[in-house]
């Protein structure tokens, strides 16, 4: 009986994690767009896009990570890397529409977590600053944004709206809605008024 049971329920769990991989699809191509002027198209993207080809094959390595395969994880995410130029630790934790721009060279530790409506661009790093097995890869909040070529190292945390100028190097935390910019980087809180997106046009540093 509980057989039986169990088989009827397969093809619905089936589904509906079919479903839910669907709607993350829909829901990256969707945000892809929106940062991406130089398409409007959810084929073109999902077709030329290799930010978007290394986040779904993180999915499927992450997932096998997490079951306790994590040499075919790794082998995987290697292929990826190979593919897209992008490296992604299966290990690390990506939250949902996460988008990279341009991709090439784009590298994310083990220990990594990444909220929801992450952006990065070309170059970035979420590295680490220890050899020990712990927890030494950066934590980012929801609406963090990581200009081309920074490097974010160590165990610091990233507070939701931040955004990290192109080249910067940040090894400390930064407070929710900040911008952070130069070498070490230097912080500078936003009014409460300000969007962080809009304060990238007001310092030329983050564009360099």
């Amino acid at each position: 009986m509980k057989t039986a049971v169990s088989l009827s329920r397969a093809p619905r769990e089936v589904i509906s994690a079919l479903a839910r991989a669907g709607g993350e699809v829909r829901g990256d191509l969707d945000a892809a767009i929106a940062r991406d002027p130089s398409t409007s198209s959810r084929v073109e993207m999902a077709l030329a896009s290799p930010g978007l080809h290394a986040i779904w094959v993180h999915r499927l390595s992450h997932r096998l990570w997490t079951s306790g395969a994590r040499l075919p994880a790794r082998l995987l995410s290697q292929a990826a890397r190979a593919a897209t130029g992008v490296e992604i630790h299966p290990g690390a934790q990506i939250g949902k529409r996460f988008f990279i721009d341009h991709g090439m060279g784009v590298v994310i530790g083990e220990t990594a977590e990444v909220g929801d409506d992450v952006m990065m661009y070309h170059g970035a790093t979420l590295g680490g600053r220890s050899l020990d097995r712990v927890k030494r890869h950066p934590t980012l909040g929801d609406g963090v944004t990581i200009g081309a070529g920074a490097k974010v190292l160590g165990d610091v945390t990233l507070g939701h709206g931040v955004a990290v100028g192109a080249n910067a190097v940040v090894t400390k935390d930064v407070p929710a809605m900040a911008v952070a910019t130069g070498i070490p980087a230097k912080i500078r809180p936003l009014p409460a008024s300000q969007d962080p997106q809009h304060a990238l046009y007001d310092e030329p540093a983050l564009w360099i």
